[in-house]
C-alpha cells in the first residue's frame, strides 16, 4: 500500500516544514513495525520550494492471520486460502488507516511541539493513493471528498490493461488537492473515508470505534452530505453502533447553530429516533412471505424441504393453523441445530406431535412425503448443481405432488444493490448459479407445464424498479383436473437414470 503527500512552498514558508508537521526528518528514511507488517517513511523530494512524503506499507499476511487466530470466514480450502492471495499488500484500505494513525499520529491530532504555530496553518496539499478499493465507484469518491473542498481525481482502473473489452475494476488512482487545508484535517480526512470506501475492516468494530469517529471527524462530519453512508460503512454496518453515532452526531450539529437550546436538542433527537426503525433483515421478509402465501393457500400439511437450521419450521409452529409440520434436509448436522433451536427435548406433546423432522435427499422420491397440502423450497434450487435440477423437479412436482409450492430464490440482477458484494460474485458460496427474473420465470413455467400446474410470481423485498427484488417467488398451484401420467412417467424414468448414474459414481 502506497500514500504520497505533496505541498509546495515559499522563501518564508518552505515545503520542507512538512517534516516538521509529520515529525520525520525528509533526510532519513525510518520503518516503524505494526501488527500488520512494516510501515516505512520517506521523502522521494524535498527542498523549500516541494516536498514529498510517502508511506509504505509492506503487509505481512501470516502475522495478520495469526492475528485474526482464525476469525477469518474459514472452513473451506478457497477461504483458507483467500487469506494469504488478495489484495491487500497494494490497495489502499483499512489497513493503510490504521498505519497513517500509528505513525503520524501527533500530525493526526495536530501537535508539533517543536514548531507549535505549524499545524493551524493551511497550506496547499496533494494527496495521490495510487491503488483505492471504491465500492461505489468514482462517483461516491467524489461525493466523499468534494464536499471538504478537495478537487478529485479518480481515475478507475482497468481490470486488465490489455484487455479494456474487460472494462473497469472496483480500484480507483486517487489524487486530492487543496489549496487551503491543514494537513490534520487531510489526515483525518483520510483515516475515516479509506476504509469507508473499501467498506471492510480488518479488525473487530466495537463501541470504541465510535468514539474514534467523533474524534476524526470533529468539525466536518456532522454537516457532511453522506454522514450516514461514512457512519454506517465505518461502522461495518453495526446498527446499534451506527445508531448511537448518529445521534452523537446530531447533537453536536444542533448545539453548534444558534437556534435551539440544550433542552430541545435532546428532545428533538430522541423524537426522531424513536421514529426510526431498523427495516427488518431479508430472511424475516421471506419468512413472512411464504408464510403468507401458505395461509392464503389454506394448507394444513406443510413439508419445508431443504429446511436447514429450521427456522422456517419454528414460525410455522407459531401458527395453530400448520396441523403438521415436516422438516427435511440432507445435513444431519443441521438437522441437529434444527432440533435444538425447536428445543424438540422440551416440547409439549402436542405441540411436539407437529413436528417431524427427517434426514433424506430432494433429488430421490420418497413415498412419505406424498399427501401434503403445501411444499416449501426456500433458497434450495440454487444449492444444487443444474444437472440435479430434472431430479428434484421430479421427486417434489412429479412424485410428492402437493397442492401448493413455493420456490424461492436469490434474484441475481438485483447483486449490483449490495455494495459490499464484488462484481460477478454470487451471495454464498456454495451457490451453484443464480437466476435472472426471465430465467426463473422460464424455468418454472416450464416445470408448471410439465407437471400439471398453475404458476405466479411474488417480489420478496423492496421491488426495485430497474432490477427487481432480492429474492424471487414462485407460486405453484396443482391444477384441479389434469392428466400427466405420461409426462410423470417419462419424467420418473430420466430421474430415476439421474439417480443411477449418481449411484454408480458414488
Amino acid at each position: 500500500m502506497f500514500l504520497t503527500i505533496t505541498t509546495t512552498g515559499t522563501a518564508r514558508r518552505p515545503a520542507t516544514e512538512l517534516g516538521f508537521l509529520l515529525h520525520k526528518h525528509p533526510d532519513k528514511a525510518q520503518a516503524f513495525s505494526t501488527s500488520h507488517g512494516t510501515a516505512h517513511v520517506l521523502y522521494p523530494e524535498a527542498d523549500e520550494q516541494r516536498c514529498t512524503a510517502a508511506l509504505l506499507l509492506e503487509v505481512d499476511p501470516v502475522a495478520l492471520v495469526r492475528r485474526g487466530r482464525g476469525k477469518g470466514r474459514g472452513g473451506a480450502p478457497d477461504a483458507a486460502l483467500a487469506q494469504y492471495v488478495n489484495d491487500r499488500p497494494y490497495a489502499a484500505s483499512s489497513l493503510l488507516a490504521v498505519a497513517l494513525s500509528n505513525v503520524f499520529s501527533s500530525a493526526l491530532r495536530g501537535v508539533c511541539r517543536a514548531r507549535p504555530e505549524l499545524p493551524g496553518e493551511k497550506r496547499p496539499l496533494r494527496i495521490e493513493v495510487p491503488a483505492l478499493p471504491a465500492r461505489g465507484g468514482p462517483g461516491l469518491v467524489r461525493r466523499l471528498f468534494e464536499p471538504l473542498g478537495w478537487a478529485v481525481t479518480a481515475e478507475p482502473v482497468a481490470l486488465d490493461e490489455e484487455f479494456p473489452e474487460w472494462g473497469d475494476s472496483r480500484y480507483v488512482r486517487l489524487v486530492l488537492e487543496s489549496e487551503a487545508v491543514t494537513l490534520a484535517e487531510a489526515l483525518r480526512h483520510l483515516y475515516v473515508l479509506l476504509p469507508v470506501l473499501d467498506d471492510a475492516k480488518h479488525y473487530w468494530v466495537s463501541a470504541e470505534e465510535v468514539d474514534k469517529l467523533l474524534r476524526a471527524g470533529e468539525g466536518w462530519l456532522p454537516e457532511h452530505p453522506e454522514q450516514k453512508l461514512i457512519t454506517s460503512r465505518y461502522l461495518a454496518r453495526r446498527w446499534s453502533l451506527t445508531r448511537q453515532a448518529m445521534e452523537r452526531l446530531e447533537l453536536v450539529r444542533l448545539a453548534e447553530s444558534d437556534d435551539s437550546e440544550v433542552d430541545e436538542l435532546d428532545n428533538a433527537v430522541a423524537a426522531e429516533t424513536e421514529t426510526e426503525e431498523k427495516p427488518a433483515p431479508l430472511a424475516v421478509r421471506r419468512r413472512d412471505a411464504i408464510v403468507t402465501a401458505l395461509r392464503e393457500s389454506g394448507a394444513a400439511r406443510v413439508l419445508d424441504l431443504g429446511c436447514g437450521q429450521g427456522q422456517l419450521v419454528q414460525e410455522l409452529l407459531k401458527d395453530a393453523r400448520f396441523t403438521e409440520i415436516v422438516g427435511v434436509d440432507v445435513s444431519v448436522r443441521a438437522l441437529t441445530i434444527a432440533a435444538r433451536r425447536l428445543r424438540l427435548d422440551r416440547m409439549g406433546e402436542r405441540q411436539a406431535a407437529r413436528v417431524t423432522l427427517r434426514q433424506g435427499s430432494l433429488v430421490y422420491t420418497d413415498k412419505l412425503l406424498k399427501g401434503y397440502d403445501a411444499a416449501v423450497l426456500s433458497e434450495v434450487i440454487e444449492h444444487l448443481d443444474l444437472p440435479r435440477l430434472p431430479a428434484l423437479e421430479y421427486a417434489v412436482f412429479g412424485a410428492a405432488r402437493p397442492r401448493t409450492v413455493l420456490v424461492t430464490t436469490p434474484n441475481v440482477e438485483y447483486n449490483v444493490r449490495w455494495e459490499t458484494l464484488p462484481a460477478g460474485h454470487v451471495r454464498h458460496r456454495d451457490h451453484r448459479f443464480e437466476w435472472t427474473r426471465a430465467q426463473f420465470g422460464q424455468w418454472a413455467r416450464t416445470v408448471a407445464e410439465r407437471h400439471g400446474y398453475d404458476v405466479g410470481f411474488r417480489p420478496v423485498g423492496p421491488d426495485d424498479p430497474e432490477v427487481g427484488p432480492p429474492t424471487q417467488m414462485a407460486v405453484f398451484t396443482l391444477r384441479a383436473t389434469t392428466d400427466n401420467s405420461g409426462n410423470n412417467a417419462n419424467n420418473a424414468n430420466n430421474a430415476n437414470n439421474a439417480n443411477e448414474k449418481e449411484e454408480r459414481a458414488a
